[in-house]
């Protein structure tokens, strides 16, 4: 038995609840972990709203660190005893226990702890696909411009850093002076607070004129407007989230009058399609936290029968950094 965040029905944070829940053997291909902690994601808001429709009841939860407790036919790459980590594109993650496949479950370094493990994979993933393989046409070089939305996110203060040790010139929007602060902290070169600057406007006062080459866009419907203006000619638009909601509809003839704008809408587990580029994604990640250029920021840690609390904080924006459940 194990205990489980469930829901029966799509709604608000109240749709949480604890319940025990039977998780059996691992089958071919699987693994199952016993949880030490799981990430908190706005993915999760959207599983639990019926925004990302799945059957229910529903464990929602994408990421998670533990130990192996068995492992399937045909695992080579672990073994029961292994402290490991997981970004997963099946929700699960919201207990105690879980069996999922392992192809997404990789070994943790020693010197990363679980709860940072649990922290780190989907947001620093995510990341590492953003700024090493969703790339504008012209590349990124140092000291090109880029903007980044929710700077002071889970996300967010993984890309401040990792874009400065690559030599970008982070543009980080945030909400309040403080989550500004916080961004500037992790290595933005700029911060913006949307909510009292047109942050167009502040993009192309910071770069002459010019645009940005490429905009990191989580937000959605409240900022996709503006970040298209913020573009240079031939500029990307990389549309990964939608925390304010879906954007609307956009005409090819708008990215045409703007200057032969690119729009994509890149997923994490198209990335992860298979065990070899998933490892070799996490190795990177691995290895920028090793070396202390990425430093992952807890800063909410909830039991984890308080998940709906959990999901209510990250709805209202109070959270910074990363947050995580203790299992």
């Amino acid at each position: 038995m194990s205990k489980a965040i469930q829901i029966s029905e799509f709604g608000g944070p109240d749709v949480l609840r604890l319940v025990d829940v039977t998780v059996g053997d691992p089958g071919p291909g699987q693994v199952r972990v016993r949880h030490h902690a799981c990430g908190i994601n706005f993915i999760d808001v959207y599983q639990r709203t019926g925004l990302y429709p799945n059957p229910l009841p529903l464990i929602p939860g994408g990421e998670g660190a533990g130990v192996v407790e068995a492992v399937g036919e045909g695992v080579a790459h672990l073994a029961a005893g292994d402290r490991v980590a997981y970004a997963a594109p099946r929700p699960g993650s919201y207990c105690e226990l879980r069996v999922l496949d392992a192809l997404h479950v990789c070994r943790l370094p020693d010197e990363i702890d679980l709860a940072t493990g649990a922290a780190m994979m989907l947001k620093g993933l995510t990341v590492e696909y953003l700024l090493r393989r969703t790339l504008p046409v012209e590349g990124l070089a140092p000291g090109d411009c880029i903007l980044f939305h929710a700077a002071a996110g889970g996300v967010g203060l993984i890309a401040c850093q990792w874009a400065k040790a690559l030599g970008l010139e982070l543009i980080g929007t945030a909400g309040s002076d403080e989550k500004c602060a916080l961004a500037k902290e992790y290595g933005a070169a700029h911060v913006i607070n949307y909510r009292r600057e047109d942050f167009a406007e502040r993009v192309k006062e910071i770069t002459a004129g010019k645009g940005v080459k490429v905009v990191y866009d989580s937000v959605g419907k409240d900022t996709f407007d503006g970040s298209l203006a913020c573009l240079r000619p031939f500029g990307l638009m990389v549309v990964f989230g939608n925390s304010s909601g879906p954007p609307a509809p956009v005409s090819p003839g708008v990215l045409a009058a703007k200057g032969s704008l690119y729009l994509t809408r890149p997923t994490l587990f198209t990335h992860l399609a298979t065990r070899e580029r998933t490892q070799a994604m996490a190795d990177e990640l691995f290895e920028v936290v090793r070396q202390g250029t990425v430093n992952i920021r807890i800063d909410q840690r909830y039991p984890l029968a308080q998940a709906a609390q959990a999901h209510r904080d990250l709805e209202a924006r109070r959270t910074t950094g990363c947050s995580v459940l203790l299992a």
